[in-house]
């Protein structure tokens, strides 16, 4: 159940203290709008029909995996006033680690907010980086579900869409297939349990 926090709905965080959200991982994700607002679209007779921004959202998380080609994208759905998707993180042929130099030092994502350059170097001759332990925060979950949602909110501004998301989102990873198969049947049969859903009003 959503909390309020300043008067505003949000989904209490059940990120792990010590997880390394950059690492090799399935993930399920769940990104709520502001106030639970159906900004997405409605539905009828148990289908998503989607608003305009409801099909910039659709667009936008396809394009994940062109922002950041270590993403593979699993079941998604875009609800009324929520998206549900699994984002795989999966570094196992190559490692990115960001480059520090002063020409093009910004990738500039027309949909996707910019990211610092990366550099493509197979794990096989990669070492592990000093300081942040967790390696690079342009490559981690948190990066990717904010660049999705700049992206959208940009398209929005620029259109005069009213639109807004809720500053969270909830993250829960994926331990094994039984657990996926759950969860991706959950996500595409989520139209046809609207009225039972949790975010629903």
């Amino acid at each position: 159940m959503s909390e309020k926090f300043k008067n505003k709905y949000r989904i209490p965080s059940a990120r792990l203290r010590h997880w390394d959200y950059g690492t090799n991982a399935q993930y399920f994700v769940t990104i709520c709008t502001a106030l639970k607002v159906c900004w997405f679209g409605e539905i009828i007779n148990e289908t998503m029909e989607l608003s305009a921004i409801g099909k910039i959202a659709q667009k936008y998380w396809n394009d994940i995996p062109t922002h950041f080609p270590f993403v593979q994208l699993g079941a998604f759905v875009i609800m009324p006033n929520h998206i549900h998707g699994i984002i795989i993180i999966d570094k196992s042929e190559y490692k990115k680690v960001d480059v520090a130099i002063n020409v093009d030092a910004t990738v500039e994502t027309q949909n996707i907010a910019s990211l610092p350059s990366p550099l493509l170097i197979p794990s096989s001759l990669s070492h592990s980086p000093i300081g942040n332990k967790f390696g690079p925060q342009s490559q981690n979950l948190a990066s990717i579900v904010r660049g999705f949602k700049i992206g959208v909110t940009k398209f929005a501004g620029v259109n005069n869409i009213e639109f807004k998301w809720q500053s969270r989102y909830h993250d829960h990873i994926i331990r094994n297939e039984e657990s996926f198969q759950r969860i991706e049947h959950y996500i595409i049969n989520n139209p046809a349990r609207w009225l039972d859903d949790v975010f629903y009003e």
